[in-house]
């Protein structure tokens, strides 16, 4: 198969062919299945997206950790997926869960709790749904 009619079926085709990155890893994006609301972006590696697909729960890479870890483990705070999509080339994943507790390790509803505006000399942060 030529490189073209290879990028048209990973683009265009129903096979599934995760493209993961030099590190092995795909970009999840995670959003709450009724609001809509994105709540974290973690990645996943062959065995967390597989062990995802499989069992219906959230499943991840720790690049600090360098280790498989399920959402919830040790939290209580888990995410069950309601619907999973790949993107144009099959290097990003979209999970829509049913969040449990905070997504955020710091006890936030969501991982995106600050805003970015102008401040004096450049780019300034500020709290927004920042609730624990």
């Amino acid at each position: 198969m030529s490189p073209s009619s290879e990028l048209h079926e990973r683009e265009e085709g129903l096979k599934f062919q995760p493209k993961f990155d030099a590190s092995g890893l795909v970009t999840c994006v995670a959003t709450d299945a009724a609001s809509g609301e994105v709540l974290m972006v973690a990645h996943m590696n062959a065995e967390a997206l597989r062990k995802t697909i499989d069992s219906g729960d959230a499943w991840y890479f720790s690049r600090s950790r360098n280790s498989l870890w399920r959402k919830g483990e040790t939290s209580g705070h888990t995410q069950r997926v309601v619907e999973m999509r790949m993107d144009c080339d099959q290097d990003a994943v979209w999970i829509k869960v049913e969040q449990t507790g905070a997504a955020c390790h710091t006890g936030r509803r969501s991982c995106f709790y600050r805003a970015v505006g102008k401040g004096e000399g450049g780019a300034a942060l500020s709290f927004v749904d920042a609730e624990r």
